[in-house]
């Protein structure tokens, strides 16, 4: 029972430290926000295009390497 009463003090600790630590928090305006999620869009844009050029690079050469073993 004992045991009981001081996970639930625990946990109320927990959410009051969170809660004093989420007021702590500088969150980003909406121009930032906006300026990273470009970035990020773009990042992704280019490491996709990296990803299927190198692909594309690799089937043709696999295949080429196939139709000179005759397979």
């Amino acid at each position: 029972m004992a045991e009981e009463v001081k996970k639930k003090k625990d946990r109320g600790r927990w959410f009051r430290e969170m809660k004093s630590e989420l007021k702590k928090v500088v969150w980003p305006d909406r121009k930032t926000v906006m300026k990273n999620t470009g970035t990020v869009l773009l990042c992704s844009l280019c490491i996709g295009a990296c990803i299927w050029i190198f692909d594309g690079v690799l089937l043709t050469a696999v295949d080429m390497i196939l139709s000179l073993f005759g397979a």
